[in-house]
Formats: structure tokens, C-alpha cells, sequence
């Protein structure tokens, strides 16, 4: 039976990089459930929105995440799973991964995330689109109070699921990889 480990947390946090990181390191086996639903839907994660709304995508996380637990559950490998930054919004998707999986909530600041997002962008983030200016720029503020908000509501979803909380401001994907790792 395999060990499955989910990394959550909101928009910016870190959890690809980590768990790409952590996957090369180890060899296991490692899902991106944005990319996934990205790839097995042929189209965007913004275009999923643009056309069905918040709820189609949920229900998309939820169809991939269970299905990458119920195909790879079984291996006798470990199995590493970076969520999306609203998959614990879901009560069904939460409900799976207490059931399945040891949750790792990578919790950062609201000011750390947007130093983060500054960095790597918004553009496939559409809850977050609104922070853009008319030329298309990051308006910090407006993201900061986005963050904030959003923040606020799905706090104590992460916290509720995680087996582990990792404050990471101020650590680099690489010191977050490593604590993760002494976690595992």
C-alpha cells in the first residue's frame, strides 16, 4: 500500500516546486493536481473557470483526485500529491485526503505569498485576475487584500486537514523541501 503525502496550502506557497524538488530527490512518484486536470481536460485551469465557474473546476479536482488515489494507492511506492490552492475547499476532496493521505500545509504569510506571486505571476490563477492592472501588471495592494480575504476563508480549511503545519516565510523551495523531507 502506498504512502501518499499531500502538500497544501494557498496560491504561491510553494507546493509544486517543493514537490517537484522532493520527487527528483526521491524517485517517488509525484502528481500536480492542477496540471493533471489541465492535461487530462486539454485546456486551462482559467479557461475551466471562464466557461463552467469555481464549481465545474472543484468538481474536476475532485474527479482527479480521487482517481489519483484510487489508480496509485496500491503501488508499493510513496506517492506524493501538490494540490490546488482551493482543493481543501471542497468538503468531498477533504474528506478523501483525511481518509488517504497525510496532509502537509505549507502556511505562509499573506505578505510572504505575495512576494512569492510577484515573482512567478498570476496568470493562471483566475481568482486572482482582478489584481491585474489595465496593462497587465501585478497591483500589489489589490493582491495583498485579495490574499488577505481569501486567506481568511480557507485558513481553517487547510488547517483541518493537515497532519503537519510548515511556517515557511522567508525559506527558500529547497528549505522547505528539506523540512518537508525530515517530516516524511
Amino acid at each position: 500500500m502506498a504512502t501518499i503525502t499531500a502538500l497544501s496550502g494557498f496560491m504561491g506557497c510553494g507546493k509544486s516546486t517543493v514537490a517537484r524538488i522532493l520527487a527528483s530527490e526521491s524517485g517517488c512518484f509525484f502528481f500536480d493536481l492542477d496540471d493533471t486536470i489541465e492535461l487530462e481536460e486539454g485546456r486551462s485551469i482559467s479557461d475551466i473557470f471562464g466557461t463552467g465557474g469555481q464549481e465545474a473546476f472543484r468538481n474536476l479536482e475532485y474527479k482527479y483526485l480521487e482517481r489519483i488515489i484510487s489508480d496509485y494507492g496500491d503501488f508499493d511506492e510513496h506517492l506524493l500529491i501538490s494540490l490546488g490552492g482551493g482543493t481543501l475547499t471542497d468538503r468531498r476532496c477533504a474528506a478523501l485526503l483525511k481518509e488517504h493521505c497525510r496532509c502537509i500545509y505549507l502556511k505562509a504569510s499573506p505578505e510572504e505569498l505575495v512576494n512569492n506571486l510577484l515573482i512567478v505571476g498570476i496568470g493562471n490563477r483566475p481568482l486572482l485576475s482582478d489584481c491585474l492592472t489595465e496593462d497587465n501588471q501585478i497591483d500589489s495592494a489589490a493582491l495583498l487584500s485579495k490574499i488577505r480575504d481569501l486567506l481568511g476563508t480557507r485558513q481553517k480549511d487547510y488547517e483541518s486537514c493537515a497532519d503537519s503545519i510548515l511556517n515557511i516565510d522567508g525559506l527558500s523551495p529547497e528549505q522547505i523541501a528539506g523540512k518537508v523531507r525530515e517530516l516524511l
